[in-house]
């Protein structure tokens, strides 16, 4: 197998590459100012990321690179991770009882061969009350998160329903990843 490299930091990205059965692959992760132009649709926006950051990676001809970027939006309007506990409140106000779409675009690239699609994925957050998302923000968990909640944790307490990859919503739509790796010549089974 191709050395892999997940160009990423997130600690999530990681655990779920090694759930689905890579675990040797390197982590490197690039430096990218995440800007793109005001023209482009959230599934455009999260791929044009992605492949910025790929491209910023230096690799080796032979080095398969994962790069992704997700983004959290309400009514087509981006939510980044909170700056402060306000803002995080005010984020899951605007979320509660409503849907939201989470995208994440992904590139798998070796050589000059590169691959970006994009993964989007509805959720449907439940009522709540203003206490329970101060006690939710309490915790801490919503802050470094875009949207303010990660719904492998507390946060899936405030998710109704989801409908797409639940993966996509940690961060990595892991199924569109499988599928494109096997473009590569990598089959996770058999």
């Amino acid at each position: 197998m191709a050395a892999i490299v997940l160009a990423s930091g997130s600690p999530r990205r990681r655990e779920l590459l090694e759930k689905i059965g890579l675990t040797d692959f390197t982590v490197r992760v690039p430096q990218v100012e995440e800007t793109y132009p005001e023209t482009l649709s959230p599934e455009e926006i999260v791929s044009y990321i992605s492949r910025k950051k790929s491209m910023a990676l230096i690799s080796a001809p032979e080095e398969i690179v994962i790069t992704a970027d997700t983004m959290v939006f309400l009514d087509d309007k981006r939510l980044g991770k909170p700056r402060d506990e306000a803002d995080a409140l005010k984020m899951l106000t605007a979320l509660a009882g409503r849907e939201h779409r989470v995208c994440t675009g992904v590139t798998v690239r070796q050589g000059e061969r590169s691959l970006t699609r994009a993964a989007t994925t509805r959720v449907f957050f439940r009522s709540a009350r203003e206490e329970e998302l101060q006690a939710y923000i309490r915790g801490g968990e919503p802050m470094d998160k875009a949207g303010a909640y990660g719904v492998q944790g507390q946060g899936s307490l405030l998710v109704e329903r989801i409908d797409g990859d639940f993966f996509n919503v940690m961060g990595l739509p892991v199924l569109l990843l499988s599928r494109m790796l096997e473009e590569f010549g990598i089959r996770l089974l058999g």
